[in-house]
Order: C-alpha cells, then structure tokens, then sequence
C-alpha cells in the first residue's frame, strides 16, 4: 500500500540507491572471501569457488558502476554537486585504480579455468598467493575508504 503511495520518481531513485549500496556490500563480501580463502595447492572444490566469487565480483563491480553512474547523472544531488567536488573525483580515481588492480586477480582465476575445465588442479604458488594477497589487500584497503569519502560528500564536504 505504501509504495503506491510515492511517487515512481522516488521509488526508481531508491532502487538504484539500493541496487549502488547492495553491489558495493557483495564487492566488498566477495574480496573478502577471496582473501581469507586465498591458500596455495587449493583442492577443486574451493579453486572453483574463487573462480565464482571473482565473478560474483565482476558482476557487481559493473552494477555498482552503471548504479553510480545513474545516481550522479539522473538522482541524488544533481550532477554539478558531484563533479565539482574533488572528493568525488578522489572516489572514482580509487574506484578506478581498485577495478585495475583487480584484473591481475581477474586473470590469474580465468587461468585456474582451463585446468579445471580439463579435470587438474590450477598450480598455485605460496608466491601466488603473497602477491594475490596483497593486492586483495589494497583492494580491500581503497574499497573501505569509498564510503568514509561519500560521507565526507555527502555533508558538503570539499565544495567551495
């Protein structure tokens, strides 16, 4: 009953807030589930689930994104408020640099897929790992202060 009640204009712009809020809480959930499952000779079972969690990843890395987008050029504040703050820029260069770092991850799991697909284990490294790790970390690390940032945005923060 309540949601006749508003306007299709809010009811959109809350469901792209929701849609932008969801994909960046499964980011954050799948790169944590890759870091804590992250171990050298993985067996099939959990080798296959990196595979997914990166690609849950994906999938909500591109929502998040397209919401984003949707958010600044059709709801929220208005374009202006965001493009003109240098706050907003900081978030999308570490959103940026967070989506590059994650192509060597991206990568290395695609590969684990042609072994897999054949019925052999990926051949995974304690030196894969340390490197995978530390990258899962500094992902971990730019995703964590994107909303920190949008809250400082949110109160008018870095507006002349």
């Amino acid at each position: 009953m309540l949601a006749l009640a508003l306007p299709p204009d809010v009811l959109t712009s809350a469901s792209v807030a929701y849609i932008h809020y969801l994909s960046f809480m499964i980011c954050f959930g799948a790169l944590i589930f890759e870091r804590i499952s992250l171990k050298p000779d993985p067996n099939r079972k959990e080798a296959i689930s990196m595979v997914a969690a990166d690609i849950i990843y994906g999938i909500a890395g591109v929502a998040l994104l397209v919401s984003g987008i949707y958010r600044v050029t059709k709801f929220g504040q208005g374009s202006e408020f965001y493009t003109s703050n240098p706050i907003f820029w900081t978030k999308i260069i570490i959103f940026a640099l967070v989506g590059s770092l994650s192509l060597y991850p991206t990568i290395t799991y695609v590969l684990w897929a042609i072994p897999l697909s054949k019925g052999e284990l990926p051949n995974v490294t304690k030196n894969l790992v340390s490197r995978l790790s530390l990258i899962i970390n500094i992902e971990l690390i730019g995703f964590a202060s994107i909303p920190f940032l949008a809250t400082l945005m949110a109160r008018g923060v870095g507006l002349a």
